[in-house]
């Protein structure tokens, strides 16, 4: 979000009192006091009735000013009504976060947990352990509010963009490239945090613990790039790559994890900015996919609309398009200037407005917020004693284990014996620093431990040398740092990036380390005793060739930025107290990739031009290290033991059509066959999975299908599911994966259209293959 801006937006007297008032309070602001005398005379505060007749009491009662002063996200109070303020604005991507304006720790509450940033969590590949963090984000979410710390219930995450390239800024906040592993990371996580069940059932009478809001909607992954910035951006995007690459984790974020929230992004697409395009809000995302919560801009972005993309002539035409698209609040203040006399002009119409409230008002109601005093309602008793307690710090601890990844590990380097190792010498700009491990969109922590402090616990003779200026290494202290690691008898470097090279608003040119990085890491791996231990913080890919296949660099670990935990949990991990079981949830490519424009939104090759493609499903090109990587201190090998049936036979379902070309493709439609049909298709892979080696571990298996003749446009090789599981060291598992022809075996034509395709499939799970043939 455009956090520069906000901080110039001005408010009113009036809600700056309330929001103060709120922070020194021990209660929470809430409308519908049963003490006093208007409450009973309010409809809206009627509790007994459907939220929907409630809410269109309450907007029947406000005036056209008080209407619009409530379309911005820090909405002032409305004292006849009893209504206090309410800020949209709050932040929650991994912890309950500062960036917003609807959370203050400043009161009894200091901090909250601080999860390892998305794509480190998403490394782990464990849909349960996503949840159960979603959860802890709910809960101490509602314990700050609880606890009169918070003036807003509404949090703008999680970011479910497509980490599409390597250099983009805030493909940290993301789960990866993978659309369907995103969309799966978007269940678990917003119905964790909104009080949902793991198992799908719907909350009871609608109540949201807390409110999610998947971001970006759509096609968002450039921040600043060369000239040009996402403010102006205009993502060409072809209706294939839409369809079964950007657009199916919003899908299953609204469908699936019934999230209360979207945020449109400030990017145009196909020529229309997003928070403009009625198609994408309101023809899609609620007429189509059935969604009823409420849809926030980008922070500013109704302003750049105008400002920026030059869409509507008057600032008044920049508003009109947004509430007419389907918009509800606009992060920023266009809408309080403008909406009037847009209205005025008859640009819009107050039906337009009243909608909107209508949303915004449903989503507070559903948070409690027009019940009465929500210490005494369903999420009442989450006592501010929880933000912070000790099973959530463990399972931060856990996170940070589970998705840190091991690239490599020449001659069983690790993990090292902590009796055998009686000096170690740790060096690098990541190495003594706290913040770096919070990555962007964090809280203050609940504790935290640099990984050099974590080192010392386990080493009595730890050596340090900070190596570089700074992460960006401008300068490197070579002599010294390679002098360290001489008399040590293992090195373990800490280097890669931090928020200075990437961010919001700032993409990366390169994936290379920065400035002298290589240089002092090779010096140091040539100058000491053993094989050095190379431990990388980044959210993105880093071209780390150099070090891969250089013998003196025996170790590698991504680590991404690991939260509060992480230090223990990189601790625990080369010292051999945890097995690492993390796989990439992103492919790094070589820098070479960076000769390829960011602007090019294509996701499939093009053999024509040597256009390479994007992401593991369609890149045709040198790799670093494939998505889905990971090394453990263990081996497993698997087995299918059966794929039922062999033959696929999707004729006995529905006519099939014929696709005329060079060689005849028959192929069905996915629209066609029905959500019947598509359920009647359904088969599944049984898969033994054994941990062949002498070190238990947790392991997520991932499976993957390939065509046996791929066709122009197809994937390489797409995800159709993955499970963890942790075996004890010669143990098996038999794990059971349910496959879906209509959605595992599809992908999207020209026109945007999920095909099913006749001809061989190949199941594969490791280095194990299953055949499956699908008959049209």
């Amino acid at each position: 979000m455009k956090l520069h801006i906000l901080a110039l937006i001005s408010t009113t007297t009036l809600l700056w009192l309330t929001l103060i008032s709120a922070t020194e309070s021990t209660h929470p602001p809430f409308s519908c006091d049963s003490s006093l005398p208007l409450t009973k005379s309010l409809k809206f505060c009627q509790t007994a009735l459907p939220i929907s007749v409630r809410v269109k009491d309450l907007v029947s009662r406000l005036t056209l000013d008080e209407k619009i002063s409530q379309l911005v996200n820090s909405a002032p109070a409305v004292p006849r009504l009893g209504i206090p303020a309410y800020e949209w604005w709050s932040e929650s991507l991994h912890g309950v976060g500062s960036a917003g304006r609807g959370i203050f720790f400043n009161g009894s509450i200091g901090g909250a947990t601080s999860f390892p940033q998305v794509i480190l969590t998403a490394a782990s590949f464990d849909e349960n352990l996503w949840y159960r963090i979603g959860q802890v984000i709910g809960r101490e979410a509602r314990a700050v509010y609880n606890a009169g710390q918070a003036v807003g219930m509404t949090f703008w995450a999680p970011n479910i963009n497509i980490f599409r390239d390597p250099r983009w800024g805030r493909g940290q906040e993301t789960p990866g490239e993978d659309p369907s592993m995103t969309g799966k990371y978007a269940i678990r996580y917003v119905r964790g945090v909104q009080g949902d069940s793991f198992n799908g059932g719907q909350l009871k009478r609608g109540h949201l613990q807390a409110s999610a809001c998947c971001k970006h909607f759509t096609a968002y992954d450039l921040d600043q790039w060369k000239n040009l910035d996402r403010f102006s951006f205009n993502a060409i995007v072809t209706p294939q790559d839409m369809a079964d690459t950007f657009q199916p984790p919003f899908q299953d974020c609204i469908q699936k994890a019934q999230a209360s929230g979207i945020m449109c992004s400030y990017n145009s697409v196909n020529g229309i900015p997003s928070c403009a395009n009625y198609n994408l809000l309101t023809k899609t995302a609620r007429q189509q996919w059935g969604f009823h919560g409420y849809i926030t801009s980008d922070c500013d972005a109704v302003q750049v609309m105008h400002d920026n993309h030059k869409y509507g002539k008057q600032p008044e035409d920049a508003v009109a398009f947004a509430l007419k698209a389907g918009m509800d609040v606009d992060c920023g203040d266009y809408l309080r200037k403008y909406t009037k006399s847009a209205i005025m002009q008859k640009k819009v119409s107050e039906v337009h407005i009243d909608r909107a409230l209508h949303n915004l008002f449903s989503i507070r109601m559903r948070l409690g917020l027009f019940n009465g005093n929500p210490q005494k309602q369903l999420f009442g008793n989450i006592s501010p004693s929880l933000v912070c307690a000790q099973q959530h710090q463990e399972l931060a601890l856990e996170a940070a284990r589970s998705g840190i990844v091991l690239l490599k590990n020449s001659g069983k380097l690790l993990p090292l014996s902590k009796a055998k190792t009686n000096s170690l010498a740790v060096i690098g700009p990541n190495a003594n620093s706290a913040y770096v491990l919070r990555g962007n969109y964090d809280g203050p922590p609940c504790k935290f431990i640099e990984i050099l402090k974590a080192f010392q616990g386990y080493v009595k003779t730890v050596q340090y040398h900070q190596g570089c200026n700074a992460v960006n290494c401008t300068s490197a202290a070579i002599d010294q740092a390679v002098n360290t690691a001489k008399n040590a008898d293992y090195v373990v470097l800490v280097m890669g990036l931090d928020q200075g090279q990437e961010r919001e608003q700032f993409d990366r040119d390169d994936l290379v380390l920065p400035g002298q990085q290589e240089n002092l890491i090779t010096s140091v791996a040539k100058a000491a005793k053993k094989p050095v231990i190379l431990v990388l913080l980044s959210g993105g890919p880093v071209d780390v060739s150099f070090a891969k296949y250089n013998p003196k660099i025996g170790s590698i670990l991504w680590a991404g930025y690991p939260g509060e935990a992480g230090g223990i949990a990189l601790a625990e991990i080369i010292f051999g107290e945890h097995n690492p079981g993390g796989k990439l949830p992103v492919t790094w490519y070589p820098q070479a990739f960076t000769k390829i424009p960011m602007t090019d939104m294509r996701m499939r090759p093009d053999p024509k031009t040597g256009y390479p493609g994007r992401t593991y499903r369609f890149y045709k090109g040198p790799k670093v290290y494939e998505f889905g990587y990971g090394l453990s201190y263990t081996t497993y090998s698997y087995e299918f033991s059966s794929a039922n049936p062999n033959i696929v036979q999707l004729n006995q379902l529905l006519t099939a059509k014929t696709v005329q070309g060079s060689d005849s493709i028959r192929y069905m439609s996915v629209n066609e066959m029905g959500s019947d049909n598509c359920e009647k298709a359904k088969f599944s892979a049984h898969v033994s999975v054994e941990n062949s080696g002498e070190t238990d571990g947790k392991h997520p298996v991932l499976l993957f299908v390939k065509q046996g003749k791929a066709q122009i446009g197809s994937p390489a090789k797409q995800l159709v599911g993955f499970q963890t599981v942790s075996l004890k060291a010669g143990q098996n598992s038999q794990l059971v994966f349910e496959i879906s022809p209509c959605e595992h075996l599809s992908s999207a034509n020209e026109d945007g259209l999920m095909m099913i395709e006749e001809g061989s499939r190949y199941l594969l799970v490791g280095d194990a293959e299953h055949p499956i043939n699908i008959m049209i």
